[in-house]
């Protein structure tokens, strides 16, 4: 047999091979509880949320503020057609304003069907977790982010802090953005 036809035997298996792929299927890949995280910082916490929960992470775009709502609301964008509500998270969690940089993004999110904009200190980008190496958080009782997150994970001799977007959209405090 010549060497082109045992690469072009080779190129047609992988072929197959590929198309037979699923995702999460007991030969080990993606499955066991992974989970892919967009990692993150917010201040020196440094944090990660699940994939799925984020759309994507852009720079920030110019926006209109609103008036008549909490200073942690910066104001409305336009992005691509749908009005982005773009908040500072870490006002929101702290009361600190983030100091915009270069590396500031926005972690586009969804909330009860519109679009939202976390405004983060830096993305890193993605990272696969396993839930099981998760650990309870470790938090001191003032944290800010105590209330939204659960679990820890550390990935080298960094230890990110599992942020549950659906726990901090669903509060009171965060759905309310009215001014008093």
């Amino acid at each position: 047999m010549s060497a082109v036809n045992i690469s072009f035997e080779k190129l047609q298996d992988y072929e197959q091979r590929s198309l037979a792929f699923e995702p999460g299927n007991a030969q080990g890949e993606l499955g066991g509880g992974e989970w892919a995280g967009v990692i993150f910082r917010i201040g020196e916490v440094r944090l990660a949320c699940n994939i799925e929960d984020v759309s994507e992470f852009l720079p920030i775009p110019s926006f209109t503020p609103v008036p008549g709502t909490k200073p942690w609301i910066l104001g409305l964008a336009n992005v691509r057609g749908d009005l982005l509500t773009i908040i500072d998270l870490a006002w929101f969690l702290n009361g600190e304003r983030t100091n915009v940089t270069m590396r500031t993004r926005l972690l586009a999110a969804t909330l009860r069907g519109r679009p939202v904009g976390l405004l983060v200190d830096e993305v890193f980008g993605q990272r696969q977790f396993v839930s099981s190496e998760g650990k309870k958080t470790r938090l001191p009782k003032k944290s800010p982010i105590r209330g939204y997150v659960q679990k820890q994970y550390r990935s080298g001799k960094d230890v990110w802090q599992e942020l549950d977007l659906d726990s901090l959209f669903s509060t009171a405090e965060f759905l309310n953005g009215a001014a008093a």
